[in-house]
């Protein structure tokens, strides 16, 4: 069956950010000039999954009134043809996709979040993405773990190579080569495993399809690593030859990504998405040269916000 559903849990409290998301989902926070989940529903699109359910969770109602028509904003800005641009980007938000929401009570973890979205998702196949990465639309990650799953069935994980001393920081794979370079057989996943433990510098990334027979695994897997039903553990039970959910490959994914669940990282995607940027990098790259020069001199620029 095609895949057209795309699963985005954003029911977590956003606490690396406080106080900034006292108030505003983390989802929200502006990277550039559009929030975070933008870019990831956008990416969904790209890739023909054009019904997106988002897992919420208490305050997290903002995100969907971000996907929603605001009339009030629009007729302030109709009929200017100095803000024709600003309302075309305003409408473009609430006109990506079908966008659909389910509240998860208890925040039991990602594996618990994913099974929030049985009913919707029924027995097709799936993609579910994380928040916090981004993946630059240049690069057609999703477009292409989509593939593998129509061609080879079952699930199919979004792996990235460390540097092996950081493989603590992530779900790592064990896997097997296949005749794709970029495709590998995944033989067993463990989360957040100590260096000297990990199969490999294989990290599991925030994109995934699944095969609809995760559900009734996830149904069954008890709490993990920190009390959570683990998303990783439901998939690594369908990793044996002898799984009713057919096998589990990784595509191994060596584009851009940024990571915004960090506050360091999520400086470093704006600047980095402020460099590309037609209409702001020549003058953003300007100023940044000279006021890296003026750090690296050790002293302090005068007026740091003109180049």
């Amino acid at each position: 069956m095609a895949v057209t559903k795309a699963v985005i849990p954003v029911a977590g409290l956003g606490t690396r950010f406080l106080p900034a998301t006292k108030a505003i989902p983390k989802e929200l926070l502006p990277v550039v000039d559009k929030p975070a989940i933008q870019y990831v529903v956008e990416e969904a699109v790209r890739s023909g999954l054009d019904d997106i359910l988002f897992i919420t969770g208490r305050g997290k109602s903002a995100i969907e009134d971000h996907f929603d028509r605001n009339l009030e904003l629009e007729d302030r800005l109709t009929g200017d043809e100095k803000k024709k641009d600003l309302l075309d980007r305003v409408r473009a938000s609430d006109r990506l996709a079908a966008v659909h929401s389910v509240r998860q009570g208890e925040a039991l973890g990602l594996g618990h979040a994913v099974l929030c979205a049985e009913r919707h998702v029924g027995a097709e196949p799936f993609a579910v993405l994380l928040g916090d990465d981004l993946i630059d639309e240049r690069d057609v990650l999703l477009t292409r773990m989509v593939e593998v799953q129509q061609r080879l069935g079952g699930c199919v994980v979004a792996l990235l190579e460390v540097p092996h001393e950081q493989i603590g920081l992530y779900g790592c794979a064990a896997v097997s080569p296949t005749d794709a370079g970029d495709v590998v057989r995944i033989t067993g996943l463990v989360e957040k495993p100590p260096p000297e433990e990990a199969p490999s510098n294989l990290a599991i990334i925030g994109r995934y399809v699944l095969a609809p027979e995760i559900f009734g695994v996830l149904r069954r897997t008890p709490p993990g690593r920190g009390g959570e039903i683990q998303l990783t553990d439901a998939i690594e039970a369908l990793t044996g030859l002898d799984s009713d959910g057919g096998p589990v490959h990784g595509v191994v994914f060596r584009g851009r990504r940024y990571d915004t669940g960090d506050k360091a990282d999520y400086l470093k995607a704006v600047v980095q998405l402020s460099c590309d940027r037609g209409d702001l990098g020549p003058e953003f790259r300007a100023w940044l040269r000279d006021f890296v020069a003026t750090q690296l001199d050790g002293d302090t620029p005068s007026d740091p916000i003109r180049p």
